[in-house]
């Protein structure tokens, strides 16, 4: 009776007055129903599902709200009535009103646990977290007990907050409470764990007790994704639909999200069936996954298809699709949906524009970058740091590097670390490493902090070892140090500035290694010739239990090329099948040239055609390969392979296959080469055009090396070197001092080959003042210890002049032990000039050194014949039979 009589008084007092006055809170198909008279018949009022649909429809805006408010006050029902209050204290929670849903609660007589649960899950659908935690606090202190919604709800908050311990205080009263195996309570444990610890401390909670609950599979199976434990996550969810939980639309978010990630095309297309047999593909965050999966996976004709069948496309979805084709090179594409975007009224987000400016990094774009540059500045997006950011970056990638500079100097009242580290970087990547030390140095002095990006920033341009050492006691300082992405930056630093001691030692010191810090330390044993050290570091990874990803493993892999340990490669070619990479662009490239350096060619190719995708590193790995065994036909069909597929081809494959025509000495081959690379464009590229020249001077055509030489428009120092090396070769010492004198003119600095040429040319012109002139240099100017082939060099070089005795003096007073080889130069000068006692000595020294090297019994007895002296050569014969040298026979194809 009771209950009947309060619905009757809820519906006399408060249904005809919203009914005239709040005509937008109500769904009526004809206005005219809002002006009955008191006397006609109403509805039976349910407040239940009035509230309820109120707080889900469009119209809880805290204007209507309000209006809602006074009415129930005219009534004084929320004096009484607790459910009332609690409606409203929602609605104002839904209108992002936490002042008036406050306020209300602290005028409500008689709050219940589902007032402190709305106020709790206001405060955290409003980012009011820490709020979110006090309310928890005092709901305790004011007697209530807390039931598994508050529970969820503040372990949300807790982790947004990003609080473990207050997380798990919580989870200790609600396991004392009883709420042990309640899946809300468990899931929001899940999900603080999962990104505020660790995701096996995730997945031991998970695991303690077996979760009947939909949500908990969501939090483990979304906490998998955000840890990148993708596999996993795919993994925990054939085992939910195994046990017939059914995937809701945030599941099939998270997994679809794994399969992108994973770039599992085969997977996705899976889940993505079943989205359809369940009917979620309206769901506009499912609908946006898929997109993502196809972007990923780079068939973009599927996601366009995708994203013009969803029926409802919001900023997250038009900014997926911009940002798949920014992924796949195709900026026009990009472009473009971004105009649409604006066409039809999309609401633009900051996120959206650093995608369409990434876009715009090209050199063609400047134009478009420039429109949206100034679209960027009318409507205000500029003001955002992140945006501005990107600008910078923008400028940078597209070689004006001053407009970079004029837009970080446009917004120096809204500067932030991240702007400073950003513009530091385009000065970096534009070779202006003074001015990006400069800008360092001035951020500190107008008292600017550097974060971890911005000091990370810094050291990767830094190549000098002093000024490193000196950041790096400024980072220690300020207590970046035990940050991985800065100790990482460091001893690559240091690995990049020859310091290998130190980089190691601050690589052991770091407290914390991820995959980055294990690739970077492997990378930088490899490049400095410590291959073996490399691999066992990546042993000592394992050994930790810390699970390689693609970067690790080809770095590992690079060790094992350097190497030529086909053992060693397999073992980690094994591993990589084991974690599911073995075909993954990045691992099969290292794989590929694995093989290929090892000379297991059948392997190589064996990986590259099982290769879904193909980039130009494994192709010109393969090419290289075929060429360095001696397989030049091999290497010329699979570079018209490679064309005939219409795959890219870069300067690094084209290389490679000039590089197998110069083994082969195919003028013929040469020039149809040269011309099919011309066709591509890549004649100008400088590692081409070092290549053809090569190429020309061992087809014995110096002219075309000259003429090729010439094309480069930004000679390096391999292009200088083969030019000289060339002319060398070919007996114009004289023109290749003129082209090493030219480049000492372009500031280039030479290297240990470069000297080889010099004084090869030296060698051939009779130069032996300058030899001896450009020998001493090498250490003086540009501190190159000379090596055994610069010694080579002058011993041909006095031999060839007719200064044996010199030459003879030159082999014993070298640092090194001289060999047979360079014995043998001094034998052939003798007979040359026909000095036969220096000859018998030199002999000797060749026979002591290599006793079964028939030459220099050959060239002493040509020399005794020469001189008439037959009793000689009959000994020497006889010698040689005694000892069982015997003279190979020559021979001709023809």
């Amino acid at each position: 009776m009771t209950s009947s009589f309060t619905h009757k008084k809820l519906q006399r007092k408060i249904l005809p007055s919203a009914c005239r006055s709040i005509s937008s809170l109500a769904v009526t198909e004809n206005s005219a129903n809002f002006h009955r008279t008191h006397d006609t018949v109403l509805p039976p009022f349910d407040p239940f599902h009035f509230f309820s649909d109120y707080t889900k429809s469009g119209r809880c805006t805290l204007r209507n709200t309000k209006i809602l408010h006074a009415h129930l006050l005219k009534t004084s029902i929320l004096q009484s009535d607790t459910f009332m209050a609690n409606s409203l204290m929602d609605g104002y929670c839904k209108s992002n009103s936490m002042v008036h849903a406050l306020r209300l609660f602290d005028k409500t007589p008689h709050p219940n646990v589902i007032s402190w649960n709305i106020l709790i899950s206001g405060c955290n659908q409003n980012f009011s977290f820490e709020d979110s935690w006090r309310n928890f606090c005092k709901m305790r202190f004011s007697g209530f007990d807390p039931n598994q919604f508050t529970y969820g709800s503040v372990l949300s908050g807790c982790t947004a907050l990003g609080s473990p311990l207050y997380g798990e205080l919580v989870y200790s009263l609600a396991l004392k409470n009883g709420f042990f195996s309640n899946g809300y309570v468990r899931a929001g444990m899940i999900d603080l764990f999962a990104k505020l610890r660790s995701f096996e401390d995730a997945l031991r909670v998970f695991q303690d007790v077996l979760c009947e609950n939909v949500v908990c599979w969501n939090a483990i199976i979304s906490g998998a994704v955000k840890n990148r434990e993708n596999w996993v996550a795919l993994d925990l969810f054939c085992q939910m639909c195994r046990r017939f939980f059914m995937p809701n639309s945030f599941t099939f978010s998270s997994i679809l999200t794994a399969c992108a990630a994973l770039e599992e095309l085969e997977f996705g297309r899976g889940v993505q069936g079943w989205v359809i047999k369940c009917g979620a593909g309206e769901d506009v965050f499912v609908g946006t996954a898929i997109i993502d999966l196809y972007a990923k996976c780079r068939d973009m004709d599927q996601a366009v298809k995708e994203f013009l069948r969803m029926p409802i496309r919001n900023v997250v979805s038009w900014t997926t699709i911009i940002s798949g084709f920014v992924q796949k090179d195709d900026s026009i594409s990009a472009f473009h949906f971004f105009k649409e975007m604006r066409k039809v009224g999309e609401k633009i987000n900051n996120y959206t524009i650093t995608s369409v400016l990434t876009a715009c990094t090209k050199p063609a774009m400047i134009k478009e970058a420039v429109q949206l540059h100034s679209w960027i500045f009318k409507t205000g997006f500029y003001l955002d740091s992140t945006v501005s950011s990107t600008l910078i970056n923008m400028y940078s990638k597209i070689g004006v590097v001053d407009l970079s500079e004029r837009v970080f100097r446009e917004m120096e009242s809204t500067q932030n670390l991240a702007m400073w580290a950003v513009m530091i970087s385009a000065f970096a990547q534009s070779g202006s490493t003074g001015r990006a030390v400069e800008l360092f140095q001035r951020m500190l002095q107008e008292g600017l902090r550097p974060d971890k990006f911005c000091s990370s920033s810094v050291l990767s341009i830094i190549d000098s070892l002093s000024l490193g050492r000196q950041i790096h006691c400024y980072i220690l300082k300020i207590g970046l140090f035990t940050d991985i992405s800065v100790g990482s930056s460091l001893f690559t630093m240091y690995s990049k500035c020859g310091s290998l001691e130190e980089s190691y030692r601050v690589f052991e010191q770091m407290p914390d290694k991820d995959n980055v810090s294990w690739a970077s330390m492997i990378t930088g044993f490899s490049e400095h010739d410590h291959a073996e050290q490399a691999v066992q570091l990546f042993r000592e990874m394992l050994l930790e239990e810390i699970r390689p990803d693609q970067m690790t493993l080809t770095a590992a892999l690079t060790a094992c090329s350097a190497l030529h340990s086909l053992e060693k490669g397999k073992e980690v070619h094994g591993y990589a099948l084991r974690a599911r990479v073995g075909k993954e662009v990045l691992v099969g490239g290292a794989l590929v040239n694995m093989y290929s350096k090892c000379g297991a060619l059948v392997l190589a190719r064996r990986v590259f055609d099982m290769m879904p995708q193909k980039d130009q590193f494994s192709c010109s790995s393969l090419v290289s390969g075929y060429a360095q065994n001696g397989y030049i036909e091999d290497a010329l069909l699979l570079f018209h392979e490679i064309r005939m597929a219409d795959l890219w081809i870069d300067s690094f494959t084209v290389s490679s296959v000039i590089g197998a025509v110069a083994i082969l000495n195919s003028l013929d081959i040469g020039t149809q080469l040269h011309a099919c690379v011309t066709k591509m464009g890549l004649n100008a590229e400088v590692s081409v055009g070092s290549s053809l020249v090569t190429m020309y001077s061992k087809c014995g055509s110096i002219d075309e090396c000259h003429k090729v030489f010439e094309q480069i428009e930004k000679p390096d120092l391999i292009s200088w070197t083969a030019m000289i090396v060339s002319y060398a070769q070919h007996g114009k010492g004289a023109e290749a001092l003129k082209v090493y004198d030219l480049m000492r003119k372009e500031g280039i600095k030479p290297d240990s080959v470069t000297y080889v040429g010099v004084l090869s040319a030296c060698s051939h012109n009779g130069m032996v003042e300058e030899g001896y002139s450009h020998l001493n240099s090498m250490a003086k100017e540009y501190g190159i210890e000379p090596s055994y082939y610069h010694y080579a060099c002058m011993v041909d070089l006095l031999g060839r002049s007719g200064r044996l005795k010199e030459a003879e003096r030159f082999i014993n007073n070298m640092p090194i032990e001289p060999d047979a080889l360079l014995w043998g130069i001094l034998l052939a000068a003798c007979k040359v000039h026909g000095d036969i006692e220096l000859g018998r000595l030199a002999a000797k020294r060749v026979i002591e050194l290599e006793p079964c090297e028939a030459g220099a019994y050959v060239t002493l007895s040509n020399i005794c014949a020469d001189m008439g002296w037959w009793e000689d050569v009959m000994k020497i014969r006889s010698l040689m039979e005694g000892t069982g040298v015997k003279k190979e026979p020559g021979w001709s194809s023809v």
